[in-house]
């Protein structure tokens, strides 16, 4: 391949260009900071630590030996809601930072990456790197600001098991499950321990809050369910027993009291008016007791009968039975004499009371006949009579 001459001018135009280029102030080199493409949102776990990278470069310097005498570079915390937080600084050889936070390379250097340590939840949000250039006179030459987000990953905490409902056969129960602390939320998953081993999926689980609906109730779903939360940096589990019952439920048993306190109001109720009919029938008899007169004792007319002491009628002479209806008798004739063997006479009782005992009546052979007397059982004896002098004829 043949060049062509080229013409003279142009070349001059080139020499030109070329020395003012070199004569160029350097004010006019401009700073660029870099973060990695890709990394401009970063997510840790927390507990864990992270760096954010970033580095700057100068464009126009002349010489690659010339060095920025003074170098400013600060990072901020931005976060929703909140004023502006500065977690790092270095000015002019000095460094100062909170705790936890460095920077990775010893200063001065291009590389202003910063470290975070032991990372919290509360150290999400938006991390901003500054960075300013002067030279040895300290005029400033350039600056500039990159921002990378930060999402500070908790795993879940271990949840808390529980069951709604009464474990009964042919009921219906909800186990639940619940993680207090996760970022981002928790997704749950219920599992059958062995050696029933079975895994549940929806409608009966509700993966997002965790619950898990058993329908009619048998004995083989007895056993320990276990309840698993997870996300995308850890997990955690917890468990519940279930005993499923066949005894009463609680509605029979519920039955069964009401019942027994009602029929211990009615027996209490019985006892009551069976106190108070008592009461109303031991009045009246009080009354009679207060009121009644003790029954008088019929006077015995003179030359009457001998009674025993233990109320028999051992042996009974009546005047008149003695005395002839016609006249005396005769001197020397004997007399007949009824001498009577009485046998017990019950004695009339009256009703009785609760106060002093019925007083017995006695009975009044005096005035009874001889009729009558036969009718009790009585039998005619003949005595001698007696004179005058008191001796048998």
């Amino acid at each position: 391949m043949v060049s062509l001459p080229r013409p003279p001018a142009t070349s001059l135009l080139r020499f030109l260009f070329l020395g003012l280029s070199t004569l160029a102030s350097p004010s006019q080199a401009q700073l660029e900071l870099h973060v990695p493409s890709g990394l401009t949102r970063l997510k840790a776990v927390e507990g864990s630590e992270v760096v954010l990278p970033a580095w700057y470069t100068v464009q126009g310097q002349v010489s690659s030996s010339q060095r920025w005498e003074l170098l400013t570079v600060m990072w901020f915390l931005e976060q929703e809601g909140k004023d502006l937080n500065q977690v790092l600084a270095y000015i002019s050889g000095t460094t100062s930072s909170k705790n936890g936070v460095s920077l990775v390379y010893a200063m001065p250097s291009q590389n202003v990456s910063l470290r975070l340590q032991d990372l919290q939840e509360k150290d999400s949000g938006s991390y901003r790197c500054s960075v300013n250039v002067q030279d040895h006179q300290g005029i400033k030459r350039s600056h500039s600001s990159k921002t990378l987000e930060l999402s500070v990953l908790v795993p879940p905490a271990p949840p808390s098991c529980g069951l709604l409902g009464v474990p009964r056969v042919g009921t219906n129960v909800t186990l639940s499950c619940q993680s207090l602390r996760s970022k981002p939320a928790a997704q749950y998953q219920w599992e059958r321990a062995p050696p029933s081993a079975q895994v549940f999926f929806a409608p009966a689980l509700d993966a997002i809050r965790g619950s898990l609906s058993l329908t009619n109730l048998s004995s083989p779903m007895s056993g320990v369910y276990i309840c698993r939360a997870h996300n995308e940096v850890g997990s955690a589990q917890c468990n519940v027993t279930l005993e499923v019952s066949t005894g009463p439920g609680p509605t029979v048993v519920a039955g069964a009291v009401v019942g027994t306190l009602v029929g211990l109001g009615l027996l209490a109720g019985l006892v009551l008016l069976y106190q108070r009919r008592s009461k109303a029938l031991e009045e009246p008899a009080n009354d009679i007791k207060e009121d009644a007169t003790a029954p008088r004792t019929l006077p015995w007319p003179k030359g009457s009968d001998t009674i025993s002491k233990n109320g028999t009628l051992s042996s009974v002479t009546s005047a008149r039975a003695l005395r002839h209806p016609q006249g005396p008798p005769r001197p020397g004739a004997l007399t007949p004499t009824l001498s009577l063997s009485s046998q017990v006479l019950p004695s009339p009782r009256l009703p009785r009371t609760d106060g002093a005992q019925p007083q017995p009546i006695s009975p009044s052979p005096g005035g009874v006949s001889s009729s009558a007397l036969s009718r009790m059982g009585a039998v005619p004896v003949m005595v001698p009579a007696q004179s005058q002098a008191g001796s048998l004829v």
